[in-house]
């Protein structure tokens, strides 16, 4: 009888020890019954994160059409993204500590319940203040949709493993930022109407609730569940915002990727009007968002060779240099669109070497308490983010020398985050799962 226990025991221990060789966890409950596979978890968290790019970038296209049909004035069309973006970052706060609780699943589907409903109000929106409330509504209320993903990957693996992870996530998601604006011209040509826009983020929203219900299991562990209890939420929420070793990360990542939104704000009418490029907008648009794609394939497949810390210090330094360059053409009163779009685009990729990098770094330490660290630190990048991106985008003055400057500050500034949250020491080793 004690023989077949031994046997039992070390059966099992072996049986857990396969299950976690590649550094995952083990799904909790039922859902080791219906496991998901990591390709389709991918997939399914890149596509989830790209419904709320498709959100602000699949209405590019339209900005001019829809400040004509609803009198908004100059740069004010900008609203329409610099508001959903802010919101957004706002909205981050509420859904972590839920799901905490209650778990991933059901908080996903009422982020993605609010991004089908709202995406409909914005579709009959009569003026443009009303619809900037709605789009401001949107991103707050959908926020678990960019929040969850990372903490849904949190669950199952941690160090470089996830990074590696979020790198083909981001593979994924950017490619959707590279065709919403074709998407969305198309869909403007086709049906003649900017509206229809709205019908579209809110179709991709049923397509990916059907798909989450019926594919997606819980991955929280009955374990790490947390009280809904203020204090609580309070304590989580502030460990994952102010440990040293990760606030530099948090804070570093919301500059570089303010200067992004500040592109983002201001590219239809740098690209497409100051530089003459007209129609192509969507296609150039493409390309820099496709090298950004191109990119965190490329740290899929180095960063666990050499480790999160060395490829995005690395990526920081490279940064800081085609920024400056940026800074230098763009005080060429004579800078026209061939030396604007690649010196953007390198930048755009270099963002991909330090945006999955950086998150994980600051996501590691918080296993136990993922949802809420990920709401904590996705509400600090994407307010600080968007704020920063929506100044930067509201300067434009007809030149790139707005938008240059500012990246070469944030990636500056960025660097000094980097190297408080390193004690002054960069280029450390691996993470550990």
């Amino acid at each position: 009888m004690q023989t077949g226990t031994l046997w039992s025991t070390r059966h099992f221990v072996q049986m857990r020890n396969e299950q976690l060789a590649s550094g995952e966890r083990p799904l909790p409950g039922r859902a080791r019954r219906s496991k998901i596979g990591e390709r389709e978890l991918i997939w399914m968290m890149a596509l989830l994160m790209a419904c709320n790019a498709f959100g602000i970038d699949a209405i590019l296209p339209a900005l001019d059409a829809l400040a004509g049909d609803l009198g908004a004035a100059g740069n004010d069309r900008q609203f329409v993204v610099g508001a959903y973006l802010l919101a957004a970052g706002f909205g981050t706060l509420v859904p972590g500590a839920f799901a905490d609780r209650y778990g991933r699943r059901p908080v996903l589907f009422v982020a993605l319940a609010c991004y089908i409903v709202l995406s409909l109000a914005c579709a009959v929106a009569t003026t443009f203040d009303i619809l900037v409330g709605l789009r401001a509504a949107q991103g707050f209320f959908a926020a678990g949709i960019i929040a969850l993903p990372p903490a849904i990957i949190r669950d199952r693996v941690g160090g470089d493993k996830m990074a590696r992870m979020m790198s083909l996530i981001f593979v994924i998601f950017l490619l959707v930022p590279a065709v919403a604006p074709s998407i969305g011209q198309a869909v403007l040509y086709a049906l003649g109407d900017w509206r229809w826009i709205f019908g579209a983020m809110a179709l991709l929203g049923c397509v990916m609730s059907a798909w989450v219900y019926f594919r997606l299991p819980e991955t929280l562990h009955e374990e790490d569940k947390q009280d809904i209890h203020l204090p609580t939420i309070t304590r989580n929420m502030k460990s994952a915002v102010t440990l040293r070793e990760t606030i530099g990360y948090t804070l570093g990542s919301a500059l570089v990727f303010g200067g992004l939104f500040g592109f983002i704000n201001s590219s239809q009418q740098l690209i497409g009007e100051a530089f003459g490029a007209g129609n192509k907008f969507p296609l150039i648009f493409a390309i820099c968002a496709g090298c950004m794609a191109l990119a965190n394939w490329s740290n899929s497949r180095i960063v666990e060779r050499f480790g999160a810390r060395k490829v995005s210090h690395a990526a920081l330094f490279a940064f800081i240099f085609v920024a400056a360059l940026q800074l230098w053409f763009a005080n060429d009163p004579d800078e026209t669109l061939w030396t604007f779009v690649p010196l953007m685009a390198a930048n755009m990729s270099l963002l991909g070497f330090i945006g999955a990098n950086f998150g994980s770094i600051a996501l590691q330490p918080f296993r136990h308490i993922a949802g809420a660290a990920s709401s904590a630190q996705g509400f600090l990048r994407m307010t600080s983010g968007a704020a920063l991106g929506a100044f930067i985008g509201y300067m434009y003055d007809g030149t790139a020398r707005p938008l240059a400057l500012a990246l070469l500050c944030t990636a500056v500034l960025s660097l000094f985050f980097v190297l408080f949250s390193e004690r002054g020491e960069l280029f450390g080793e691996k993470m550990e799962d």
